[in-house]
């Protein structure tokens, strides 16, 4: 199985922008009826109903590949085929004293579960050093999806990183933090 995690151009995001609502529907199973996390009045995972349809989706996606340097949009391939992606931000799109944050990461089903999701992961993570950052859904519906950054993030560490449930920018989540600048 080959493996490949590579940042992508215009030319490649609509493959991400594809996955995109996939991924938005898969976070609203972890979540249940909160807002934020249901479709808007016009059936798309959106918090406003600007968004009238997968297209004006597409354009919000955007901002990802308007700011190279600064935003990293990676997409997840599996023998050739797109299996998922990762967005990662850094300043001023984290918290402070956070040099990369992962925003968004998933993997589209067919390819869960045999150890894909922490390889492309730790491939990310390899490609900067500094501090990183990443939340999940503290709730007991999510237990999977902690399962997966408590391991993923224990076993690249060493156990060398924090855990903490609480409030951030982005509502009540568990964060993971941990700094590899120095491996």
């Amino acid at each position: 199985m080959n493996i490949e995690v590579k940042l992508t151009g215009l030319n490649e995001a609509y493959i991400i922008k594809n996955m995109y609502p996939l991924y938005l529907h898969d976070l609203s199973g972890h979540y249940g009826l909160v807002e934020g996390h249901t479709p808007n009045r016009h059936g798309v995972f959106e918090d406003d109903d600007e968004c009238r349809t997968l297209a004006d989706q597409y354009e919000v996606q955007n901002i990802w590949w308007e700011k190279p340097g600064i935003l990293y949009p990676f997409l997840i391939r599996v023998d050739s085929l797109p299996a998922g992606f990762a967005l990662i931000a850094t300043p001023p799109h984290c918290a402070q004293g956070v040099n990369y944050f992962v925003n968004d990461f998933f993997l589209l089903q067919p390819f869960r579960g045999n150890g894909i999701a922490e390889t492309a992961a730790v491939e990310v993570f390899e490609r900067f050093r500094g501090e990183w950052e990443l939340f999940t859904n503290p709730a007991a519906k999510n237990i999977t999806g902690q399962k997966f950054w408590r391991k993923t993030v224990a076993r690249y560490t060493q156990n060398q990183y924090t855990e903490r449930a609480g409030e951030t920018f982005d509502g009540n989540m568990l964060a993971f933090r941990f700094n590899n600048r120095i491996k």
